[in-house]
């Protein structure tokens, strides 16, 4: 029986992962979940009108479903929580080329989807990058695979940070080994593939980043403009 345990309890730790969240979102309190094991839906932000963020979706936001372990909920506003910066880890340079490479093969491979849907191509924005790569730090350094950081902060709050002031939406996935398996992981989930496939968006910022033993931490944050 102990052996079967243990088995079981590596597959699982072994288990790619995805998880997407809409804001506006607030955290009940900073939570440390453990690794997921199943994709958490996803969530998106409406698309802002001339006077700034629209305050109301105009459709429901996809709250995470029982399988996500942070808790977050749909709020009118986006949360104000402090955003405490991430500093880069140290990289090689090897090992800096070889996260640009992906990050670039990301934003390929998305403008294909959304060129196959008819939607337009994204320009890559570089605060959306800044945002992108601290969240896949933050993943890769903490271990913490959640939208929401221990200090409270969601994406829209950290992506403001980076200097955007209209975020769409946020992937983000770990343990796939290359790009193409996971975008179509993110492609197979209805939520992460509405982020991706959401005409309205403008601008993409992508993040690779890869925790001490080799796991790689992927994160695409979209905008409005």
């Amino acid at each position: 029986m102990f052996d079967l345990v243990v088995r079981r309890v590596a597959l699982l730790a072994a288990t790619p992962a995805l998880f997407v969240l809409s804001a506006p979102a607030v955290a009940h309190g900073p939570v440390v979940p453990p690794r997921p094991m199943r994709l958490p839906a996803p969530a998106a932000l409406p698309q802002p009108d001339a006077q700034g963020p629209v305050a109301t979706p105009r459709t429901p936001i996809v709250t995470p479903s029982a399988t996500a372990t942070a808790t977050a909920t749909a709020t009118a506003a986006a949360t104000t929580a402090p955003v405490t910066t991430t500093a880069a880890p140290a990289a090689t340079p090897s090992a800096r080329l070889r996260a640009r490479a992906m990050m670039s093969e990301v934003v390929k491979l998305t403008n294909e989807r959304r060129a196959a849907a008819g939607c337009p191509a994204l320009s890559v924005d570089r605060n959306l990058i800044t945002a992108s790569l601290r969240q896949s730090w933050y993943m890769a350094r903490t271990r913490l695979f959640s939208h929401v950081w221990r200090d409270g902060s969601t994406f829209v709050t950290r992506t403001r940070a980076a200097g955007y002031r209209q975020p769409a939406g946020e992937n983000i996935a770990w343990g796939y080994r290359s790009v193409p398996d996971v975008m179509d992981a993110w492609m197979e989930s209805p939520g992460h593939r509405a982020n991706i496939l959401n005409c309205g968006a403008k601008s993409i910022g992508t993040g690779v980043a890869w925790a001490a033993d080799g796991t790689p931490y992927y994160t695409q944050v979209f905008g409005w403009k």
